[in-house]
């Protein structure tokens, strides 16, 4: 019998297993799906390397700088800034003070509105607990109180923002968002060479035995010092469980409550010639234009995503609960609009509708939700923590010093 079982192979079940492995304990993991990573994973198509929807890792992450081995990682980095689409063209927006004092900048960024913008950035550049203690409201209503108003916040902030949080209606908590804006104040968000994927294998190289694939869990119970977990192969008992699944999943297993999800879902096009050579993401600034909210050619920023001579374009929009998947047809229009190109020739990869691509974060935001919910019973997971890379990271961290500290 093991010391403990780790149900869930995810970025944050996968940490927490490799944190109680290394303090000696002997550690099962099981996952449902055939695969590790969870929502991190890497489909391979033709050549062309289409992360299970558009994903990126900031290396200014706190538990990404402490807990994974970067360099081994290769990461490739956008440009430190956005492209933005509206009715009068493509304008870049740079960290280069150079390129504010261009067209772009003369556009957008009027002295009113980047005062604004700097009076709301201002928590996010101090002390982290700080921030935290500081009254919480919904990003809309901090814009608001901010005076944050104008081209730049509807055509450029927002319109980016919507594809990072999943949601444009500005109902987010505005401090879970200054985290973020920290982080990007921090880092430039990039690609592992190797795919999304490559994280989660990295984690799982620290493991002592293999994930058991294929393995789902229909239920935890506890049967005296004991939690018995029932899998179609029989049961498996340990002292000490930890359900790392996806957020719907643990709200079955264990006693906690699912949060509402927010949902994404991205068109991979495989193509001759990239229809620009910008390293830099682009946003929809045309408010009713289309579904895409952003889109980028991965393969300027990360050559190894596409075979070479080709070119890897990827388009990405929101999944609202219950919604459609937008046709084709009408994202492969808008693409063209958007790089002033024909994309008719353009080879659709892979598309890949996320549900429930991120818990909801709405305000006041409650970082670290607890973990333990039993004697010997733990839930680890983003949505105990933030929904994030770093929150998977940290959440299946403290999971695991939670258990060993008992």
């Amino acid at each position: 019998m093991s010391d403990v079982i780790v149900i869930g192979a995810g970025l944050a079940g996968l940490q927490c297993a490799r944190v109680l492995t290394r303090a000696g304990r002997s550690v099962e993991v099981l996952e449902a799906a055939d695969g590790i990573g969870g929502r991190v994973r890497t489909d391979v198509v033709d050549g062309f390397r289409c992360d299970r929807g558009f994903q990126l890792l900031n290396p200014a992450y706190p538990d990404a700088r402490t807990q994974l081995d970067l360099p081994a990682l290769a990461l490739q980095s956008f440009g430190r800034g956005v492209a933005v689409r509206d009715d009068e063209g493509t304008w870049l927006l740079t960290a280069n003070p150079l390129s504010l004092l261009g067209p772009a900048g003369s556009r957008y960024l009027q002295p009113a509105a980047v005062a604004a913008l700097v009076r709301w950035l201002a928590p996010a550049l101090g002390a982290v607990p700080r921030l935290l203690a500081a009254p919480d409201s919904s990003l809309a209503a901090s814009f608001d109180a901010a005076g944050f108003t104008g081209p730049l916040r509807e055509r450029v902030v927002e319109p980016f923002l919507a594809g990072v949080l999943a949601e444009d209606a500005g109902a987010t908590s505005a401090r879970f968002v200054r985290l973020l804006a920290r982080s990007f104040s921090l880092g430039v968000p990039a690609l592992p060479a190797q795919g999304m994927a490559a994280i989660p294998h990295q984690l799982a190289a620290g493991l002592g035995r293999p994930v058991e694939l294929g393995t789902p869990v229909s239920a935890v119970v506890g049967d005296g010092a004991r939690w018995v977990v029932h899998t179609p192969s029989g049961e498996r008992a340990a002292a000490t469980v930890v359900v790392a699944t996806d957020p719907r999943t643990a709200a079955v297993l264990a006693p906690v409550e699912a949060p509402a999800m927010k949902g994404l879902v991205t068109w991979w096009f495989g193509t001759s010639q990239a229809p620009t050579s910008s390293r830099y993401l682009m946003v929809e600034g045309r408010a009713g234009t289309g579904p895409v909210v952003n889109t980028a050619v991965v393969s300027n920023v990360a050559p190894g995503y596409a075979p070479a001579g080709r070119h890897l374009v990827q388009a990405s929009a929101l999944l609202p609960e219950h919604a459609d998947v937008p046709e084709e047809t009408v994202v492969r229009a808008q693409l063209a609009s958007l790089y002033d190109r024909p994309t008719d020739d353009w080879h659709l990869l892979a598309t890949h509708a996320v549900p429930d691509a991120l818990p909801a974060m709405p305000p006041p935001l409650e970082v670290r939700r607890p973990v333990g919910v039993g004697p010997g019973l733990y839930v680890c997971g983003d949505h105990r923590d933030t929904a994030s890379i770093q929150g998977a990271l940290v959440s299946g961290r403290r999971t695991a010093e939670a258990v060993l500290a008992a």
